[in-house]
């Protein structure tokens, strides 16, 4: 296959303030988490999730996504978003000045009750009126929809439920859809499976894929999705994060190792390495914890 095929340019959705703090066993200050978004926006980075608006007795890590919203230091052309999984939450991110918003469904039926407490149609009737509120309101919704290709109760997804998912939520209004295994059960020939099925019921271009690299598959999972075209990664940096409801489940792909597969192949991001190895060994630093990305190691250890 010519590299031709691929992307000449990717961009990168950090979710590290949001996806990876929040599944981190250590709850750490919100000015711990401001300094990480700052650091964060001096990286070359266009899009970071950095809070999350949802009740704190669920997600105890995000209660201070007020705070964080309100303190950081906002640099122009960087989108600063937020999860909001209801109506109460999407006014708190309003009041809070997000520059957009995020709704989280899931392809597995078991999945969604254990995870929000409803069937899928049952979620997806509960989005429509907040997407409607934020779109009135000229806030972009960004969705998400999780176990695109197995499920911690269900195993494994057929790629029709996936595509059927990702269809409500672009056609509700959704602007670009992250398709997340969340587990990281996926392998190369798995998700390129689910990414064709999915492309056939809304456009590749506003397709992206969230990788958890619990198996190690995260960057060979992504180079897949590339040679089909998409162009949009989530990644968190230094591997923050997790699943709660999946035993052993490690974080999200970290964007460090992303930045330099990329790098490799010649696809700009506009992300310098280098700085975002430097957020990476900081944040884990304050988290007390080893950081995930082998290529932050690999630097670190030879500077």
């Amino acid at each position: 296959m010519s590299l031709n095929t691929f992307p000449r340019r990717v961009t990168i959705f950090e979710v590290g303030p949001r996806d990876g703090l929040q599944n981190e066993a250590k709850t750490i200050e919100a000015y711990v988490k401001v300094s990480l978004v700052n650091r964060l926006s001096n990286t070359g980075l266009s899009k970071i999730e950095a809070g999350s608006f949802v009740s704190p007795k669920w997600v105890p890590q995000m209660k201070s996504s007020n705070a964080v919203f309100s303190l950081i230091d906002r640099n122009d052309g960087i989108s600063y978003t937020a999860l909001t999984p209801n109506l109460k939450g999407l006014d708190a991110a309003i009041e809070s000045g997000v520059d957009e918003v995020a709704i989280f469904g899931a392809a597995s039926e078991s999945f969604s009750q254990k995870n929000i407490n409803c069937s899928i149609n049952e979620s997806l009737e509960r989005f429509r009126p907040l997407v409607d509120k934020a779109l009135s309101l000229e806030i972009p919704v960004r969705g998400y929809v999780s176990c695109v290709v197995g499920c911690p109760y269900e195993g494994f997804i057929e790629p029709q439920q996936v595509a059927h998912v990702a269809k409500e939520l672009f056609e509700m209004g959704c602007y670009e859809i992250s398709l997340g295994d969340t587990i990281g059960v996926g392998t190369p020939s798995k998700i390129q499976a689910m990414i064709v099925e999915v492309s056939d019921v809304m456009p590749i271009e506003k397709i992206a894929l969230h990788c958890h690299d619990t198996y190690g598959q995260a960057l060979a999972n992504i180079y897949a999705a590339l040679a089909l075209g998409v162009s949009v990664f989530d990644s968190s940096v230094a591997g923050l994060g997790g699943c709660p409801y999946a035993k052993g489940a490690s974080g999200n792909v970290a964007t460090e190792d992303l930045l330099y597969m990329l790098d490799g192949m010649g696809i700009e991001t506009g992300v310098d390495l280098e700085a975002m190895i430097s957020v990476g060994d900081y944040i884990s630093k304050q988290l007390g914890r080893e950081n995930q990305s082998k290529v932050a190691k690999a630097y670190l250890a030879n500077s």
